[in-house]
């Protein structure tokens, strides 16, 4: 599939695009519309949550999310265009999320989405999730590329340039855990509840970060990779070591353990923000960083962040609050783009478990073990 900028034919006219997402804990429907200037109207917004289902676990339990995902995803649909007010003759594409994710869950959306295709004759756009939280800043507000990415979920924290849609150049990732497991693991070692980042988050409001002393993932070590195993680990053991912990014990290394990760977010962010700047000296200022994903919700992570971009002479630009979390918004605007580019799949797009959004580098410089399906990252 070749990449393109979007054809003068469609930029002459109005697209309307289906989303679906499934890739997790979230099933979610939404319809958005792309003017020929390029606006974008939010027209319809669903989401249905399953966190009362994977609460007693403490976590996500792909079997009951993929199921769950099954159930609801054509009412879900129903309910999205009935708010939008259309039918789906009135569509020009359905998009769906095709991975990475929970594979059961993923074909939930990316099934659903080729039935509707094949039915109505529209075309379809497997979307790649975390294309979806790169460019979700851009359903509320318009954003040129290029611009410094950093992604940071339950599942991916990486750090990319965003040169294109469907453009995405590597440079830094998680050698081991994503920022957001380190966050949801804590949590349910701490017995938070679920889901853990935000359990974590408001547990920390009344904590002292300075009192645990927990260690600088990499440390001196040189580029843009993460880690955050070594981390988690020693929360643990500190949790461990309290023999009857207290609230305040709760919430002082609930607080070190969000201030901790916010740092080595942040620290590491800085070496991108200069490699961008010397990249592409020609940007306008300030010059832009992107936060996307669901630990972009974290307003200690984004302080953090907000100030390195400050005094790099970024500024920091994250998408609202609903849309850092899974959405299908964001798939709806990956399909707006790509449908504008010619850029559509046959029904025979698979759905993935793994996806990395820069295929090149993942192939080529893998951050974690391949294992038998191929590189985690």
């Amino acid at each position: 599939m070749d990449l393109a900028p979007p054809s003068p034919q469609a930029q002459a006219r109005t697209l309307t695009v289906l989303g679906l997402e499934s890739s997790c804990d979230e099933t979610a429907a939404a319809i958005l519309r792309r003017a020929p200037d390029g606006a974008v109207t939010v027209l319809a917004d669903c989401v249905l949550g399953q966190t009362e289902a994977h609460a007693p676990f403490g976590g996500v339990v792909p079997e009951i999310a993929a199921r769950a995902h099954a159930e609801a995803m054509d009412g879900l649909v129903v309910l999205a265009l009935e708010a939008a007010g259309l039918a789906v003759s009135d569509l020009d594409g359905i998009a769906a999320t095709s991975g990475p994710g929970l594979i059961g869950g993923v074909m939930a959306a990316l099934m659903t989405a080729k039935g509707l295709a094949l039915g109505s004759g529209k075309p379809l756009i497997a979307v790649n999730h975390l294309e979806g939280h790169a460019l979700s800043p851009r359903i509320s507000a318009p954003l040129a590329f290029p611009y410094l990415l950093l992604l940071v979920s339950g599942g991916h924290t990486q750090l990319l340039i965003a040169e294109e849609v469907g453009v995405y150049h590597r440079l830094g990732s998680t050698l081991d855990d994503a920022a957001g497991e380190a966050f949801d693991k804590t949590a349910k070692v701490m017995g938070l509840g679920f889901p853990g980042g935000p359990a974590l988050e408001r547990c920390a409001e009344n904590g002292d970060a300075e009192r645990f002393d927990l260690p600088m993932p990499l440390k001196g070590k040189p580029g843009c990779d993460f880690s955050f195993a070594g981390l988690k680990t020693a929360a643990r053991q500190i949790w461990d070591g309290l023999e009857a912990p207290t609230e305040q014990d709760k919430a002082d290394l609930a607080a070190s353990v969000q201030a901790a990760i916010a740092a080595a977010l942040a620290r590491r962010t800085r070496r991108a923000l200069a490699i961008f700047a010397e990249r592409y000296p020609a940007t306008a200022r300030p010059m832009p960083l992107v936060v996307a994903g669901g630990v972009a919700a974290n307003k200690a992570v984004r302080a953090a962040l907000e100030g390195e971009a400050g005094a790099a002479g970024f500024r920091l630009i994250a998408p609202p609050m609903k849309w850092c979390t899974d959405n299908a918004a964001m798939i709806a605007l990956v399909g707006l783009e790509k449908l504008a580019r010619g850029q559509i799949d046959g029904l025979d797009a698979p759905a993935r478990a793994r996806w990395p959004l820069d295929a090149a580098s993942a192939q080529s410089d893998p951050a974690i073990g391949s294992g038998r399906k191929g590189p985690k990252a």
